[in-house]
């Protein structure tokens, strides 16, 4: 089973963003190594859609958190590493059988630039397997053996084992760090370890940057108190998030929800700037961390693993094709009606389903597809409207919805928002007023006197 999404809800998530911009991924990037930045990067290309998985992952999270897991190695290590071994060129080898007079003048000019090459190259493996063998020690030192966390990384890390146990690197290992070597052990070294060993090498290093993703997310989590879901089979049908919040909204307020078979649909209302949007991002941000195996932000959160994720909450829309907004909503619920189609078990979200038309059409294509979208049992949704009467009319009609609201305060002529969800319709309307209160009308009012005058 395999967990989809599109570019869209990568957008509407800000799960990479635009460059310099506040990401999801930027978040949890505290990685030391580019492998490790790749690793990561491909975790949120590709969340997971296997409960047992997902829980693997976030307990192997959670122990380099609880025991403060870091990595020993020396920063710019892995670039030399990586650059030497991935040249394989047959011609770039060099020859073990130099003759006498040729390699006493190696060593008395001036090194050959390759060789140079080469020799970084091989003192850098050195000492990856140097920091590589307290790195072991320490890492199963920590804790007791019954740990699940523990048992997971032992799993993870066989390769280790294999490299440092290889007889194979027993004269290698031996070499003295910063010490120059000879010609001969220059090109002895570089068959073993670029032509010979290099896939065993390979699959070390990739351990290592897989372990530097695991850190750097467990850094976060640990700086930010993230709690750790833990993920229920695809039958059960459940959310249950407790004080979820946006990690990037300062101070946020927090709340709490649940989904379940009976409730399936939240239909969420609220005036303008009530925090419909950010609660919604808040929730899908947590579904596609929680399906990452990775800390969310909230206090609590278990859930029944989806196979998918669509959003619709930023659409632009595409005056060079000629595309309003309202065309651009259209194709988009499309889009997702196609995924309902197939049989998927998904989580939808929809903010403002159909604000670009006017106010009967949407009405009646939010009671349309809201009703549509009840008798799919196996999903799960999330819908915002501001247009209250299609909530009334739902309500009559449909069991298995969540009516809930984000209520405005009035305090004199300033509404004041709460942000913290409560059950029901709401029928707060304060467009006019803040409209009022910007001074709109009197600024055109005495535009107007003025150029009667």
């Amino acid at each position: 089973m395999y967990f989809t999404t599109d570019q869209q809800t990568l957008n509407d998530l800000s799960i990479f963003g635009k460059s310099g911009s506040n990401s999801i991924f930027s978040l949890f990037n505290q990685t030391e190594t580019r492998g490790g930045a790749d690793r990561l990067s491909d975790m949120f290309r590709y969340p997971l859609a296997d409960h047992e998985a997902i829980n693997e992952r976030s307990i192997i999270i959670a122990y380099c958190a609880d025991h403060r897991i870091t990595l020993p190695f020396k920063k710019g290590l892995f670039d030399i590493i990586d650059q030497y071994l991935e040249n394989t060129d047959e011609r770039s080898r060099l020859s073990e059988r130099e003759s006498t007079v040729s390699g006493k003048l190696k060593e008395l000019i001036a090194t050959d630039p390759h060789v140079k090459r080469v020799e970084d190259g091989i003192m850098a493996v050195r000492q990856f397997f140097a920091d590589l063998e307290h790195f072991v020690t320490d890492l199963f030192s920590v804790a007791a053996a019954e740990e699940q966390g523990r048992t997971f990384l032992m799993a993870r890390s066989e390769s280790f084992r294999s490299l440092l146990q290889d007889e194979d690197f027993a004269n290698f290992r031996r070499e003295k760090s910063g010490k120059s070597l000879p010609y001969r052990s220059i090109a002895l070294y570089d068959s073993l370890l670029r032509f010979k060993k290099r896939d065993l090498i390979r699959t070390c290093l990739a351990v290592i940057y897989e372990f530097d993703a695991y850190i750097s997310v467990a850094k976060v989590a640990r700086q930010h108190n993230f709690c750790h879901p833990y993920a229920m089979p695809v039958a059960q049908g459940e959310v249950i998030l407790e004080d979820v919040y946006h990690p990037y909204v300062k101070d946020a307020i927090r709340n709490s929800l649940r989904i379940d078979p009976q409730s399936n649909i939240i239909f969420l209302t609220g005036a303008n700037m009530a925090g419909k949007s950010t609660l919604m991002k808040s929730l899908g941000i947590a579904m596609y961390l929680a399906h990452m195996g990775f800390p969310v932000p909230a206090k609590n959160m278990s859930f029944s693993v989806r196979e998918g994720i669509y959003t619709s909450i930023n659409l632009p829309d595409n005056l060079g094709q000629g595309m309003s907004h309202f065309y651009a909503e259209v194709l988009r619920i499309k889009k997702v009606s196609r995924e309902l189609g197939q049989n998927k078990n998904l989580f939808i979200i929809i903010d403002e389903l159909f604000r670009g038309t006017n106010v009967k059409d949407a009405y009646e294509a939010t009671v349309a597809l809201t009703s549509a979208f009840a008798s799919k049992p196996n999903c799960m949704f999330m819908m915002s409207t501001h247009i209250m009467e299609a909530g009334d009319t739902l309500r009559g009609i449909c069991s298995n919805i969540n009516f809930v609201y984000l209520p405005t305060k009035m305090d004199g002529n300033q509404p004041v928002y709460t942000y913290r969800l409560e059950q029901g319709i709401t029928a707060d309307r304060h467009g006019m007023i803040i409209v009022r209160n910007e001074g709109i009308l009197d600024i055109l009012n005495k535009k107007n006197v003025k150029d009667k005058v």
